[in-house]
């Protein structure tokens, strides 16, 4: 914002990453702060179907009557369709038969009993007053992996962001606030009215996505090794040479302003369901790419910001 103070529209500056996940915590941001943006290179985080359903959990937790997300839910185990979620939940919310409607034994010969089961103990377990949010969605992708996996083939892709979704929470001391902040709508159009000029919007873009285009500042975000050059290329001398030359692509975007960000991180994005939900410290180096020539020490100024 100091820069668009300065004279810089914000359609004059352009946040830049390597994978689209990597925004997701900017964007939460960005809608929090009532910033408008567009995103090239990906869906906008809050758009994509694997985090609307676990915001949709999250929301029964904080209002069993929703019937959107009751519906939405339900549609989610194999076996029920459209009708069985309407007739399911008709009797939640408008007959007023809570959670412990699911656990009737109307559904014993039912394939999806367990599964009903298992969602009402879940979301009984989450809709404590006493858990914190983080913990509260941790609890629940235990019972939504598996849901993951049926549903969407690349859900290993889609794990990224539902890990994102936890740290994102642990901002967050109640579900309530939590909710308010993720389901901000940015102050645009959609991420596919991108050519809408009239509109002062910053630009998030992977760095693909960026091939091309200039802009008076660029931002470069998550230059961690692990991240920039990514995770899959570090074993592969040619894939690391690819990384070399996307990250000189990013940095030539920018005419004026060129800011390289290492943020503070200690998981490994490869290995968000091993050992815990916290990850561990694999990645928190700054990329190997600022360590060669000694280029922060000859072309960079140094700031460091204070959580």
């Amino acid at each position: 914002m100091e820069l668009r103070e300065e004279g810089i529209p914000l359609n004059n500056i352009a946040v830049l990453f390597r994978a689209a996940w990597h925004s997701n915590d900017l964007e939460i941001e960005l809608a929090t702060h009532n910033i408008p943006y567009i995103k090239h290179g990906g869906f906008k985080f809050i758009e994509t179907a694997h985090v609307k359903d676990v915001i949709a959990h999250l929301r029964i937790a904080f209002n069993p009557l929703d019937s959107i997300c009751w519906h939405r839910i339900l549609l989610l185990i194999e076996g029920i369709g459209p009708k069985t979620a309407n007739d399911i939940t008709s009797e939640i919310v408008d007959n007023k038969r809570g959670l412990q409607f699911l656990r009737e034994n109307r559904f014993m010969e039912k394939k999806y009993h367990k599964d009903l089961s298992r969602l009402s103990s879940t979301i009984e377990w989450i809709s404590d007053n006493e858990t914190v949010p983080a913990e509260q969605i941790r609890i629940l992708l235990e019972y939504y992996k598996p849901l993951l996996e049926n549903k969407y083939d690349d859900f290993n892709k889609r794990l990224n962001d539902l890990y994102s979704l936890v740290k994102i929470c642990e901002r967050y001391n109640n579900l309530e606030q939590f909710l308010v902040d993720v389901t901000l709508e940015p102050l645009e159009m959609s991420q596919t009215d991108a050519g809408v000029a009239d509109k002062e919007n910053l630009t998030l873009s992977t760095i693909h996505s960026a091939k091309g285009l200039e802009w008076h500042t660029v931002f470069i975000i998550f230059l961690v090794d692990g991240y920039l050059p990514s995770s899959y290329s570090l074993d592969d001398e040619e894939n690391i040479e690819e990384e070399r030359r996307l990250f000189y692509v990013a940095t030539t975007r920018a005419k004026e302003n060129l800011y390289l960000i290492k943020p503070g991180i200690e998981y490994n994005p490869r290995n968000y369901f091993s050992q815990s939900y916290s990850g561990y410290s694999g990645f928190s180096r700054v990329s190997r790419f600022l360590s060669e020539g000694d280029i922060l020490k000859k072309y960079v100024e140094k700031w460091t910001l204070e959580s």
